[in-house]
């Protein structure tokens, strides 16, 4: 029975900590949901930029499979590159030893300490009113969460409670001392948790109450190494049906730990007394911190060797992933918008971020289609009905597919903020849909003037492609305001769309002074009107979209 209690009590205090690990990331995420997307959306060819990007991101979400994920998401959607993303993979590891060092302080007495701040988290979760004080007070249960599952962990190996179960763990451990099945058993497991975090504080507890692997020595640090490639497995898993380069992506980070591991494994072979004579003299009687400076020095060793070589990973993994050859007789042919990534939903600032590039696209999409109608128009074209069809039909596709995954993003753990911006992007996709909605429209005055033989004058015509003209220059302004949550252009967005409102009454009142004088057709009036009233109700949405960040600012 006691065997099955010590079981418990590691699989309970693990999973506590795990939780508490996700709760923690979670809300470390949501109180800096905008830091993470600027971070990530300043990727360059800058390598060192990059690391630093990649460990900040990893500090903030607490986990490196978290930013690596989140990495491979953001290459599958052709946002990243792949040398971007191999700096900030290298950056993931470094940023992940401070979660080593945090754990290393259960070698002191927190654990009151950690629970006082978890009841105090509690009560600002149950009496605050505001997403940013209940973020906080659900980070600091969650650190409560952690230790006490460490606490959990640390009584399993208790020498005093169980003394003949753990002297006989202890001579199990002291068994095992093949530096590959160390590896093995760091992999396996860390795959199966998929989390290096809880294996390497498994580890921390066992050294701390006295279990040691093998001889002592190096042993216990193959564990180590081996969780750094273990925990490859949940980005290779996620690059399961992604595109090549996102398949890359995570071929890199399972390349760089698999060369570090190499490399430390025969470091660690070769220098039998590395563990006495660099650790232990840095942190004499203190194993958890033996464990932690190892666990830095493994990644940020590993980094400064492998920077200047990004180029050469990039290769390898290109050379490992190649492009697929289409068919002869096939085409690609890509949709509006690219595939919406569910990995970014990791961090719904990011997948936020994303959405709103390629709800940028789709606004483009709707805009040019509105214009291949009106030329079509000017033209007396009706062969460009159908073309105007297709890429009404591909514009409702992208749509049904943005707002399955604006559902998605809504189904995530949300700061107030982004609540407003999805309920936002939802009227800009409506907007977006009536301008195609117009051009549809547009097609059908076309096949009156043909039909009916209608005569409009030259005049008019061009006051016509006159209009049009403005209302793309006020497409180009509202873009810019949407993308890049323009205040100061919101006057000129306002001021060019009263211009088309002139312009429409301008266009009208004419048609009716050439009706009263005889020069124009009473049959025409009907096409007339209504097209000019479609292209100034297709500037209202233009205008609406660029509106759209006002509301975003209602917080």
């Amino acid at each position: 029975m006691q065997y099955v209690e010590i079981i418990m009590m590691i699989l309970g205090g693990m999973g506590t900590f795990l939780i508490g690990m996700k709760i923690l990331s979670e809300n470390l995420t949501r109180l800096a949901h905008s830091k993470l997307k600027s971070l990530l959306n300043k990727t360059s060819n800058n390598r060192f930029a990059g690391v630093g990007i990649g460990a900040v991101v990893t500090i903030i979400g607490q986990s490196s499979a978290f930013t690596t994920v989140m990495v491979v998401g953001l290459v599958n959607a052709g946002i990243m590159t792949l040398f971007q993303a191999t700096s900030i993979i290298m950056g993931a590891n470094i940023g992940t030893t401070l979660t080593a060092w945090v754990l290393s302080l259960g070698n002191f007495d927190f654990t009151m300490f950690f629970l006082c701040l978890a009841a105090v988290g509690i009560f600002m979760t149950m009496f605050s009113k505001t997403d940013k004080i209940k973020s906080v007070g659900f980070a600091l249960a969650a650190l409560g969460l952690i230790f006490v599952g460490l606490e959990f962990m640390s009584g399993a190996f208790d020498r005093q409670k169980y003394p003949e179960i753990f002297d006989s763990i202890k001579s199990l451990f002291s068994k095992i001392s093949n530096p590959l099945l160390l590896l093995f058993i760091g992999i396996a497991v860390t795959a199966l948790v998929q989390s290096s975090t809880a294996v390497t504080a498994i580890v921390l507890e066992m050294s701390l109450a006295g279990l040691a692997v093998g001889d002592g020595g190096n042993a216990v640090y193959y564990i180590i190494i081996g969780s750094n490639i273990g925990t490859c497995v949940t980005a290779l898993i996620s690059s399961l049906g992604a595109s090549p380069n996102a398949k890359r992506a995570a071929i890199i980070h399972f390349l760089f730990n698999f060369f570090g591991a190499l490399i430390f494994t025969v470091v660690l072979v070769l220098w039998k007394g590395f563990a006495n004579t660099v650790l232990v003299t840095l942190f004499p009687s203190n194993p958890a911190m033996q464990i932690a400076m190892f666990h830095t020095l493994f990644n940020v060793i590993c980094t400064l060797v492998f920077l200047p070589f990004i180029s050469i990973f990039v290769k390898l993994a290109n050379l490992m992933v190649r492009e697929k050859n289409l068919p002869e007789t096939a085409e690609a042919k890509p949709g509006i918008v690219s595939d919406l990534d569910e990995r970014l939903l990791r961090s719904p600032s990011v997948a936020l971020g994303h959405l709103y590039q390629e709800t940028g696209k789709m606004f483009s999409f709707a805009v040019d289609t509105l214009g291949i109608a009106l030329e079509a128009f000017l033209n007396k074209d009706e062969s460009k009905k159908e073309k105007v069809t297709a890429q009404n039909r591909e514009l409702a596709e992208a749509n049904k597919k943005t707002v399955e995954y604006l559902v998605k993003i809504s189904a995530s753990s949300l700061v107030f903020s982004e609540e407003i911006t999805v309920s936002s992007l939802h009227y800009v996709l409506n907007d977006i849909m009536r301008i195609g909605e117009l051009a549809d429209n547009v097609t059908k005055y076309t096949a009156h003037y043909v039909r009916d033989e209608l005569v409009f004058s030259a005049e008019f015509l061009e006051m016509t492609k006159s209009m049009f003209e403005k209302i793309r220059n006020l497409y180009v302004l509202s873009l810019a305001t949407f993308l890049y949550n323009d205040f100061a252009r919101l006057a000129e967005v306002d001021a060019l769309e009263d211009e088309i409102d002139q312009d429409r009454r301008a266009i009208v009142n004419t048609h009716i002074m050439r009706l009263n004088e005889g020069k124009c057709q009473p049959q025409n009036s009907s096409v007339f009107i209504n097209l000019v009233g479609n292209l100034e109700r297709a500037a209202d949405h233009i205008t609406f979209i660029a509106h759209s960040i006002e509301r975003n600012e209602r917080k």
